[in-house]
C-alpha cells in the first residue's frame, strides 16, 4: 500500500489551510497515486485564542473541512486519514481534537478523538494548555484498509506506550499519528519515539506533522518540528521530511511485517504484567567503614 503524507504549515485561517491541504493532496494524487493520504494534526486550524479555537471548531460531519476532504476522496478515488479537525459537538462546552477517516468512495470509515491532552510547561517556559479548549476522547479506533489493520493516535499520544500496547493487543499493523510537535521537544524526542513505537510493537509508524511556525495572539511565535516520517517495524525510516510543506510518500509491505515478526516473535512472548505482584524492598542504613590503623607506640 502506498501512503502519501501531507506536511503543512497551518495557521489560524481556515480558508488558507483548506486550500493548501487540497493543493498538496492534488499534487500527491497526480504524482504519487497513493492508496492513502495522511494529513497532520490541526490541518484545518492552528493557533488563536481559546475563544477563537472554539469558534473555529466545526461539525463532524457537515463542517467545511469534513466536506472538503470527503469530496476530494470521492472525486479522486483515494482513502484519506484526515489528520485532525477541531470538532464542535452541540451541548459540549469544550471541543474535540478529532481524526476523521474516509474510504476511496468518500464514505466516512470512523473517527478518533485524541485521548491524551497536551498540558505542559516546556523547558523554555512556554505554557501549552490543550485541555482549556479540548475535551479528551474515550474510545480507540482501528480500521481496516487494503489488508492492514490501522490504529489511530494523535501527537501527544506518542509518549504513552500503554496506548500502543493496547492497540498492538488488537492486532494493529500500522499506527497513524497526525501531529504538531514543537521544535523544542521534537528535536530530542520525535525520531526516538516514532522508531521506538514501531520497534517495540512491530508495526509501521506513519507520523505526519506540522512544520514552520504560527503567531500566537500576543505575538509570540510557536515553531513546529515537521520531520514527518514513515518507519517500518524494524525501526528503519522509509521516508522523512525536513521542515517545509510538501508531499512525502512510501510503500508499506505486509511481507515486511511477517518477516520482522518471525525474526523476533514478541507477540507470543508478551506477558500480562498487570497481574504480577510487585515486591518492594528497602535498603538498610549505610554502614560505617572501619579502617584498621597500625599501632606505632
Amino acid at each position: 500500500m502506498k501512503i502519501s503524507m501531507i506536511q503543512l504549515n497551518a495557521r489560524p485561517d481556515r480558508a488558507y489551510n483548506l486550500a493548501e491541504a487540497r493543493r498538496l493532496m492534488l499534487k500527491a494524487v497526480q504524482k504519487e497515486k497513493p492508496d492513502l493520504i495522511v494529513l497532520p494534526e490541526h490541518f484545518d486550524w492552528t493557533g488563536g485564542t481559546v475563544a477563537e479555537k472554539t469558534a473555529a471548531a466545526d461539525l463532524v460531519p457537515g463542517g467545511r473541512a469534513h466536506q472538503m476532504i470527503q469530496r476530494f476522496a470521492a472525486e479522486h478515488g483515494v482513502a484519506i486519514h484526515a489528520g485532525s479537525i477541531l470538532e464542535s459537538v452541540p451541548g459540549h462546552d469544550r471541543i474535540f481534537n478529532t481524526s476523521v477517516i474516509f474510504d476511496a468512495n468518500g464514505s466516512q470509515i470512523g473517527t478518533y478523538r485524541k485521548v491524551h491532552l497536551f498540558d505542559i510547561i516546556a523547558p523554555d517556559g512556554k505554557r501549552y494548555a490543550e485541555s482549556e479548549t479540548v475535551a479528551p476522547g474515550n474510545q480507540l479506533l482501528i480500521y481496516e484498509l487494503r489488508g492492514f489493520r490501522i490504529a489511530c493516535c494523535i501527537c501527544y499520544d506518542l509518549r504513552f506506550s500503554r496506548l500502543f500496547d493496547r492497540l498492538a493487543a488488537e492486532k494493529a499493523d500500522v499506527f497513524i499519528l497526525p501531529a504538531a510537535f514543537t521544535t523544542q521537544t521534537g528535536k530530542f524526542h520525535w525520531e526516538v519515539l516514532c522508531r521506538a513505537r514501531a520497534i517495540e510493537f512491530q508495526a509501521f509508524m506513519v507520523a505526519c506533522g506540522q512544520c514552520g511556525s504560527y503567531t500566537m495572539p500576543a505575538g509570540e511565535e510557536r515553531h513546529m518540528f515537521g520531520n514527518s516520517m514513515i518507519c517500518d517495524p524494524w525501526g528503519q525510516i522509509l521516508v522523512r521530511a525536513q521542515d517545509t510543506p510538501g508531499v512525502f510518500s512510501a510503500r508499506i509491505d505486509p511481507d515486511r511485517l511477517r518477516q520482522v515478526r518471525s525474526w523476533i516473535p514478541m507477540e507470543a512472548h508478551r506477558l500480562d504484567l498487570d497481574v504480577f505482584p510487585v515486591a518492594t524492598a528497602k535498603a538498610g542504613p549505610k554502614r560505617e567503614l572501619l579502617v584498621a590503623t597500625q599501632d606505632k607506640s
